[in-house]
């Protein structure tokens, strides 16, 4: 009896280049991170503040309908660069970013590194600035909802609700401030992600040190400050030194009596790092084709 013999079946379709090699692997990045457990439920919850601040300018522009219920709110209830400071460097949001970091992005790198994955991505048309960008991109979208799209629903509801451009006229540049502290918030979880994600293969591991830093440096801060009262402290904690740039950016007075800049500072050295890092880490791998 004769043998049957089925050779290779030779693939005839045409290879097309992509402009956004990137985006595969940031669509798929928010499909697994949905998939995760208690992600949703975090998720929502952090979108807990935007809703209440949203309720706030509605109530600031109707003040004389809650007389009896805000006697002694309505301070808070002025809505101007002070009142998007509060939301965008309030402990509870930076908290949930976090939060939302450990479950969405520790195991962005630390997954492609147990399973051996980074073969498979650097076997396709993909260079190393797109693989970054890719997994970068999934935090970035995060962030931005908790984030970015708040504070622009924010400036146009307060425009809409206002009925005039009074607002725009007396703060012009706030909604600069707004894209400007997005940016930095994104940028920086961004880094400070991926590059821990990156120092294990261990996707639990990960998920335990992205928060344990970032809840770390704010009890040191705590127990030097407590001890010592002084306020240079504040540059240990990572929350301290978000807020002391986001209140610049705000046109506000900054929380501690420490130069900005040196916040500043200290966050661009642990972005530059973060960067560095990861780009030595992942190196790309030659495939012969």
């Amino acid at each position: 009896m004769s043998i049957a013999e089925k050779g290779y079946t030779h693939w005839q379709g045409e290879l097309k280049e992509r402009k956004l090699r990137w985006w595969p692997i940031t669509r798929q990045g928010i499909r697994l991170a949905f998939k995760r457990k208690y992600f949703k439920f975090s998720f929502f919850i952090s979108l807990i503040p935007a809703v209440g601040f949203l309720i706030g300018i509605y109530i600031s522009e109707r003040i004389e309908d809650f007389q009896s219920m805000f006697k002694g709110s309505q301070k808070f209830l002025q809505v101007n660069p002070a009142y998007f400071k509060a939301y965008f460097t309030g402990e509870f949001l930076l908290f949930m970013i976090v939060m939302i970091m450990v479950l969405a992005g520790a195991g962005l790198i630390s997954d492609d590194l147990k399973y051996n994955s980074l073969q498979l991505y650097f076997a396709r048309p993909l260079r190393r600035k797109d693989y970054f960008l890719g997994k970068a991109s999934v935090i970035i979208f995060f962030i931005s909802i908790i984030t970015l799209v708040p504070g622009l629903v924010f400036f146009i509801t307060k425009l809409l609700f206002s009925g005039s451009f009074k607002f725009l006229g007396e703060y012009p540049w706030l909604l600069l401030s707004i894209l400007i502290y997005s940016f930095i918030l994104t940028t920086f979880f961004a880094l400070y992600t991926l590059f821990i994600s990156a120092l294990s293969k261990n996707r639990r591991y990960v998920s335990i040190l992205i928060f344990t830093v970032y809840l770390f440096s704010d009890i040191l801060f705590g127990i030097f400050f407590g001890t010592f009262r002084n306020p240079y402290f504040a540059l240990i904690s990572i929350k301290c030194n978000l807020q002391q740039v986001g209140a610049v950016i705000f046109n506000q007075k900054p929380p501690y009596a420490v130069p900005w800049f040196l916040s500043f500072l200290i966050l661009c050295v642990i972005s530059a790092f973060a960067g560095i890092f990861l780009q030595k880490k992942i190196k790309e791998i030659e495939v012969i084709k």
